[in-house]
């Protein structure tokens, strides 16, 4: 069945790595690279929110609560809050002290209140255990910053599937990431910007966290909304903070501006029907269970090929709902998908004589013309 192979020009990225995708239809539209576990440096620190917002949705911490700054904590350079140990920090401004201005020292007092075992290190391999939970499986954690050591490693596809959970799983909490500004106590006014280098250009983008050492080079995890469509991307390996933005702002075109979500089917509707056995109807016919949209590349349209695929003819009774087959879709340069198909109504097992009908039907298939000839004469 032809619904409508589709050509988009393939998306050509500097990033050493790269993964983008459309949420609102679960594309991906460029894979570089993007399960090889590479430093994620400050992007890690994702992570150690999307713990830290489950702890206060689960009630393990308070958003007004106040967290005490242990000397380790406190010891950390590089991007900072600047905390001390006669600090205690409500857990809210811990939040936006990691989100907005990246501080090392706020992701490990908050790593800290809730390691199994009050350290980093106890922290950190919760955090590895429970992205492996999240299908994170090319992510390992050794500290709760990002910070450059051996063996801290995520990938971008992991990083997508975090900032897909994180958008999904706690939209109340998820307007952190656009604040442009945090100026804690204002004891920090040289870090009191968001790096996210996209966040006012006017293009749709609300979060999520920038990342650069120099074994990782620049790299940003972003997310962008335009009309009905969220994209999320994520980059890394880039050379400038230049070429950061400058990259982020190219995908974001490319990815609204070459693809279009088109309507496939709606619920209920009959993609096609297959062939039943032993049921009191011959056919079923196939539908999907909820309404389907496919992105497909504005140029070409027509060129989306789909097939329906079922083993058939299927032996009745059929309950309606029940998964029958796929709708498979393939476009040129975008993975296939596959689209389960379910049953549009019941068919009831024949009974007395559509056994006999059936019967008789496999015993012609078998012997043809052969059943009921003329016996020879000296026979």
């Amino acid at each position: 069945m032809i619904i409508a192979p589709a050509f988009a020009h393939a998306f050509d990225t500097d990033a050493r790595a790269a993964y983008i995708f459309d949420q609102t239809t679960g594309t991906v539209l460029l894979d570089k690279n993007a399960q090889e576990p590479l430093p994620p440096a400050s992007m890690s620190k994702l992570m150690t929110i999307y713990m830290a917002f489950e702890a206060v949705a689960d009630g393990r911490l308070a958003i007004d609560e106040l967290l005490p700054v242990s000397s380790h904590a406190a010891s950390y350079g590089g991007s900072s809050m600047f905390l001390d140990t006669t600090d205690n920090v409500s857990v809210e401004d811990l939040l936006r002290g990691v989100i907005v201005v990246s501080g090392n020292d706020a992701s490990v007092v908050l790593a800290e209140a809730l390691s199994p075992d009050g350290s980093e290190a106890g922290f950190a391999r919760l955090m590895t255990e429970r992205a492996r939970q999240l299908g994170m499986m090319n992510s390992t954690f050794v500290n709760a910053s990002g910070w450059p050591v051996i063996g801290h490693r995520m990938s971008m596809e992991d990083l997508g599937i975090l900032t897909n959970r994180l958008i999904t799983d706690f939209p109340t909490f998820y307007p952190l990431f656009a604040e442009t500004e945090f100026p804690f106590d204002g004891r920090v006014p040289s870090n009191s910007s968001n790096r996210n280098p996209v966040l006012t250009l006017g293009l749709g983008a609300d979060g999520l966290k920038t990342g650069h050492t120099e074994e990782a080079g620049y790299g940003l995890v972003g997310s962008a909304t335009q009309g009905d469509r969220r994209i999320i991307w994520v980059i890394t390996g880039l050379d400038s903070r230049e070429a950061r933005r400058e990259e982020s702002v190219k995908i974001i075109n490319w990815a609204f501006r070459q693809f279009a979500q088109t309507q496939v089917a709606t619920a209920g509707s009959r993609i096609a029907s297959a062939d039943v056995w032993m049921g009191d109807a011959p056919m079923v016919g196939l539908t999907v269970a909820e309404d389907l949209s496919l992105l497909v590349p504005v140029l070409n349209q027509e060129d989306v090929i789909a097939e329906v695929v079922y083993n058939g003819p299927i032996e009745a009774p059929i309950a309606a709902g029940q998964q029958l087959g796929e709708l498979v879709i393939k476009l040129d340069d975008l993975p296939e998908k596959r689209i389960p198909l379910i049953a549009e109504n019941d068919v009831a097992r024949g009974g007395f004589a559509t056994r006999i009908r059936t019967a008789g039907l496999v015993l012609w298939q078998k012997f043809g013309p052969a059943i009921g000839a003329e016996a020879p004469e000296d026979a």
